[in-house]
């Protein structure tokens, strides 16, 4: 397995009346954060929160390229992020445990936090697909390249893994600082991961690790 360390190559925040941040995702301009009871509009050049969306925001986000997904406690929302409006609700596979959101091969990808797993999850229905186990607990779930991560946290340890998404195997382990914790998860689809801060009010980008061409 490839260990690296965490480069933190910016950090954001902490932002006014936000004391968590919980799931983030990527819409190609802004980094959208949940903070409880709003989704936010981050753009990520000049630091500033542009917007932000009155809605239950407990957990984890996605994007699928047209509308935002987010947990809210036992169910997840798919919401127009022009209007804000809530258009269609399916039940959170792990009935309020849920964690992490990500989109990926037309379906949802949601972490289930003390379960240790991630469920793929049919949009429309809430329906399980499939299950992928992991042996750590699971926070930020993200999708880039083919490739399958989420975030792990507990106690003052917290990393970014990459799994096998066939056999759950941790084949890669981004080691982030002690004490700086990984709750949301979503690839810029280039190479800086943005990174969830929990309770520090934070989003942190850090370097994706690249990879070496034969």
């Amino acid at each position: 397995m490839k260990r690296s360390k965490a480069e933190i190559v910016r950090e954001y925040g902490p932002f006014p009346g936000t004391e968590q941040v919980h799931g983030v995702t990527f819409d190609g301009r802004h980094v959208w954060f949940a903070s409880g009871d709003r989704l936010n509009a981050l753009d990520p050049g000049s630091g500033q929160t542009v917007r932000s969306i009155d809605v239950a925001a407990h957990a984890g986000t996605a994007f699928d390229g047209q509308h935002l997904f987010q947990i809210a406690e036992d169910r997840i929302q798919k919401i127009d992020p022009e209007t804000g409006r809530v258009l269609a609700t399916i039940p959170a596979p792990a009935g309020g445990g849920d964690s992490g959101l990500a989109w990926a091969e037309g379906t949802l990808w949601v972490g289930c936090y003390q379960g240790r797993k991630i469920h793929q999850v049919d949009p429309e229905t809430g329906r399980v697909l499939r299950t992928i186990e992991s042996n750590r607990v699971v926070t930020g779930v993200a999708w880039v390249d083919g490739e399958l991560w989420h975030g792990t946290w507990e106690g003052d340890e917290s990393d970014v893994r990459r799994l096998d998404p066939d056999t759950g195997e941790v084949l890669e382990m981004i080691e982030m600082p002690s004490g700086t914790g990984v709750s949301g998860l979503e690839s810029d689809g280039g190479d800086r991961f943005f990174c969830g801060g929990g309770n520090s009010g934070k989003v942190r980008a850090i370097r994706k690790p690249g990879r070496i061409s034969a």
